[in-house]
């Protein structure tokens, strides 16, 4: 599915736009959409001050506050790169990671997936059949095994075999469990001592459907983990697509691939302009 089709129910959403009178129904349509307080504060403002067309203007506004999302290649100068990813339950952390072992493939890399959800009975078995449907290694862990321990054997894995990107799937964990923070602080730090650095990318999985809530989740795991992006997943399910919006704004992350559907092809890198399109076409 493109950004275009998962983007359907918000870009509908965003057509009420045109109908609007005045900047009151404006900012009742961009929250509606979750664009969030501020972010809605600064378009309103936008609008105010250029007098113009105000689609025109909310377009070449979120293009600039989203400035600087995606766009990387993720190189590293001594590989493998390493990619943490975490999130709440539910959010669509395993599925986003077999979707992205499916795209670090097609880019040429060699991927080991470390099947760190040493929680969940059936999660081991999940990663499996995501990471055969991708064609990438994985390093099994087993229930109530120490996550940080597969952690550690995956990514000297990696290192003995010259494997290119590493991508770590962690158990869903509330951002208000300290212990279980706790445990994801460890996971790491153990990376860090077997390879200076690593991990080089702390990815949290966003469920777009959870809207507002998602901030605070972000704001938790970054303070505890220092977060590097964002992947914004099940965009397709709701209307709300604007909170990628107050996500870069509030959070001063860069949103790094968006999911658009449930097959292992449905996962985008972010780039603005397409979004911005996509929300705002006729």
């Amino acid at each position: 599915m493109s950004i275009w089709d998962g983007l359907r129910r918000t870009r509908d959403f965003f057509r009420r736009l045109t109908g609007a009178v005045n900047t009151e129904e404006l900012e009742e349509i961009l929250l509606g959409a979750d664009v969030g307080v501020r972010a809605t504060e600064m378009l309103i403002a936008a609008v105010r001050r250029s007098g113009g067309d105000p689609r025109a203007v909310l377009r070449q506004e979120i293009v600039r506050i989203l400035a600087g999302s995606g766009g990387s290649d993720f190189a590293v100068s001594n590989p493998p790169l390493v990619i943490m990813i975490v999130g709440v339950n539910g959010s669509g952390k395993t599925t986003t990671v077999g979707k992205l072992s499916r795209w670090f493939v097609s880019q040429g890399k060699r991927v080991v997936v470390a099947a760190a959800d040493t929680y969940r009975d059936a999660a081991a078995e999940q990663v499996r059949v995501w990471a055969e449907r991708s064609g990438v290694e994985l390093v099994f862990s087993q229930q109530g095994q120490d996550a940080a321990a597969v952690a550690f054997d995956t990514l000297q894995k990696a290192i003995q075999q010259r494997l290119d990107v590493v991508l770590i799937d962690t158990a869903g964990r509330l951002h208000t469990r300290r212990d279980l923070m706790a445990e994801a602080e460890k996971i790491k730090r153990v990376c860090g001592r077997v390879k200076p650095g690593a991990p080089e990318e702390v990815w949290l999985v966003l469920d777009a459907t959870v809207g507002q809530n998602g901030i605070r989740q972000a704001q938790a795991f970054n303070e505890s983990l220092g977060l590097t992006g964002v992947v914004m997943t099940k965009l397709d399910g709701t209307a709300k697509g604007g909170v990628l919006i107050p996500v870069v704004l509030e959070l001063g992350l860069p949103v790094r691939f968006i999911g658009t559907g449930e097959g292992i092809a449905d996962l985008e890198r972010f780039v603005p302009e397409e979004y911005v399109r996509a929300i705002f076409s006729d």
